[in-house]
Formats: C-alpha cells, structure tokens, sequence
C-alpha cells in the first residue's frame, strides 16, 4: 500500500505528541478547502492525553465535528463509555457547540436499532445515499492484543457486514456499537495509535505478508486515504520503518 506510513515514536510522550501534531494539520487543512473538519475518536487508555493536549488548543470548534467509531452499549454516563472519557478529557473542556457532538445512541432496547439510527445520523450528516460510505476526515483508532479495532472482534458476525455504515460488534457477549471496516476505509485518513509490548505479536500479523483477516481484524483496515501507524517503541520495537 502506497498510501501506508508507520512511525515508531521512541516513547509515549512522543507517540502523542506526533499524532497530535498530525491531526492539528488534518484539521488545518479540511477547514481550509471545505470549511469543516470530521473525526471519529477511539476509546481505550492510549488517546486520552491526545484529547486532553487537543483540548488545550485554540481551534474554531464550531467547524470541528466529533464522531464515534465504536461504543460500549452502556448509558453514556457509564465509566466504561467511550463518549464519557473523551467528554471529561477533552469535549466539556472547550466551546464546542453540543450539535458537533455526534454521539452514538445506547440508550434503546436493542442494539440494532441504534446501530440503523446511528448510520441515518452518518447518511444526513454526509449527505450520502444508502449503500454509500461517506468519508471523515480522520478516523482514530486503537488495537487490542488481540489485533481488533473499534469494535471489530475476531471472528465476530460484524466483519461480514458489507452493506451498513454502523454494525452490532460483540466482546464477549456484550454488544457493542461500531463503524464496519468498509466505513473506516472510506476516510480521508486513517490513523492507528498503539502502545505497549502486549501488542507486538498482534501487529507481527498484522503487517505479515499473509495472515487470516477474521483472526486479525486489523488487517481490514485498507483505507483509500491515507494510513498511519503510529507506534511507541515498545510496540514497535520489532518493526522496521521500510513496512511502509
């Protein structure tokens, strides 16, 4: 893949700062040419920093739009929702208006439901038709040890999905929100931020000429823009920068 850069940062102050760096241009450069900037955050402990150092920027948050790429089916006052720990880093720290805040629904009885409302949400935002995939600027995301992304588990039933924006993912028989990879690979720019050792034999698969895409979702992740990998050395350390 052309488009693929991985960068293996010496430490996870530098891992976030470069991914900061990178989506202040992203930003940059989205509200130059169209007026607006879309990203779709990710949860888990790595980003956190990275929202609170965005939110200590001065930036026209009334052009920044804030989206989800997966949620735990939890209220979103819940410890465990995604939505809550990005809203206490970074969004309740800044004058973003609430109408850019795009957060995924769990409050419904099923899961389903809010995944179909969801993606109508996505098609009116983006003004897309069905059975398009709109483009976002930037998509962050993490990876497990076990090489998921968002809520794309291994050999889970929503790697299948093809034909929706949004699907039901599933961690050990809790339901999850969740982008479908061919959402994901849509963007604009796709930007992987991973720390720790623990992730070293998933990323091995990962960049491994061939390996099972359902045994490491990761590998889905082919976006038409642009793909960063970003990585602390303790990730990385078994990577070398000509992987791109």
């Amino acid at each position: 893949m052309m488009n693929k850069k991985v960068e293996v940062l010496t430490d996870h102050k530098a891992l976030i700062a470069r991914a900061l760096e990178l989506i202040l241009s992203k930003i940059e450069t989205a509200i130059e040419q169209k007026g607006q900037f879309t990203i779709a955050l990710s949860g888990g402990n790595t980003p956190k920093p990275l929202y609170e150092a965005i939110a200590n920027k001065k930036l026209p948050w009334e052009k920044i739009h804030v989206f989800w790429g997966d949620e735990r089916y939890v209220p979103p006052d819940h410890p465990e929702s995604n939505q809550l720990m990005a809203r206490h880093a970074w969004l309740d720290r800044v004058d973003i208006p609430a109408a850019n805040i795009h957060s995924m629904p769990t409050s419904d009885t099923e899961p389903a439901v809010a995944a179909a409302q969801y993606e109508q949400h996505l098609q009116e935002f983006f003004h897309s038709l069905p059975g398009e995939f709109p483009s976002l600027d930037v998509i962050l995301l993490g990876m497990g040890d076990d090489a998921h992304t968002a809520s794309l588990f291994p050999h889970t039933e929503v790697l299948k999905v093809r034909d929706h924006l949004i699907g039901v993912g599933n961690k050990d028989g809790n339901p999850r929100l969740t982008f479908t990879y061919p959402l994901i690979n849509a963007a604009s720019c796709v930007m992987f931020v991973v720390a720790g050792a623990n992730k070293r034999q998933a990323l091995d698969q990962v960049f491994a000429p061939v390996a099972d895409d359902l045994t490491y979702p990761s590998r889905l992740i082919q976006p038409q823009g642009e793909l960063w990998w970003l990585l602390d050395a303790d990730a990385g350390s078994d990577l070398t920068k000509d992987n791109g």
